[in-house]
């Protein structure tokens, strides 16, 4: 199951459908909506599955931790990739308002925010084509309260992925988060912004079926 990022849209996993499914695996994805509460969407199309892989992206990794919380019983495993989680204790806010200052991260266009600058530099037809599937879902209240202690109690086992020109979950971050999940493994991907998905797509997906098949 694959949650996308707040700038994506279900259409965004089109360099993952081939790998997994040519893997052996369902795949499953949807588009959030803006108006809805994601963990009950969530929940809606999961209904009558049998435990399952969850991976969500940026946003998407909020929501994944979320249901997480919800119900560790349906999770095989968590992939939480280029995401900052959603976690609430003050000392990491104040670390992201220092990273992520508001209103000017805001104000940079969102491409420049989200890719890479090596991508960026590289691939000038991944960047239009990232940019024509590109939409805004407005981040939504979670129903979990995601504190470090609360990740504390995920077991589920669970791979964190960054790169290491993220914007909003630099290593340090990634590494910050992965000593709250007791179960976890986590991956820093060479010359990649926020989207490992897109950027270093052959990277993600390996490590991804890699840590699924183990489970």
């Amino acid at each position: 199951m694959f949650l996308h990022a707040g700038s994506g849209n279900a259409r965004m996993w089109e360099q993952q459908i081939p790998a997994f499914t040519a893997a052996g695996f369902r795949f499953l994805a949807y588009d959030r909506r803006a108006e809805a509460n994601a963990l009950n969407d969530l929940e809606a199309f999961t209904e009558g599955l049998d435990r399952f892989h969850l991976v969500g992206t940026a946003a998407g990794g909020i929501v994944a931790v979320d249901y997480a919380l919800s119900h560790p019983e349906r999770l095989r495993s968590l992939v939480v990739a280029n995401s900052i989680v959603g976690v609430q204790d003050e000392e990491y806010l104040e670390m992201t308002r220092r990273l992520r200052p508001a209103p000017e991260f805001n104000a940079i266009p969102a491409e420049i925010r989200e890719l890479g600058p090596a991508y960026r530099a590289t691939n000038a037809a991944g960047l239009a084509r990232w940019k024509s599937l590109a939409q805004h879902v407005s981040p939504q209240a979670t129903r979990n309260r995601i504190t470090f202690a609360a990740l504390e109690g995920i077991n589920t086992p669970t791979l964190l992925i960054t790169g290491d020109a993220d914007l909003y979950t630099p290593p340090p971050v990634l590494r910050l988060l992965a000593a709250r999940f007791p179960n976890c493994a986590s991956l820093v991907i060479a010359e990649c912004g926020h989207s490992a998905f897109w950027e270093q797509p052959e990277q993600f997906n390996r490590a991804v079926l890699d840590f699924i098949s183990k489970h």
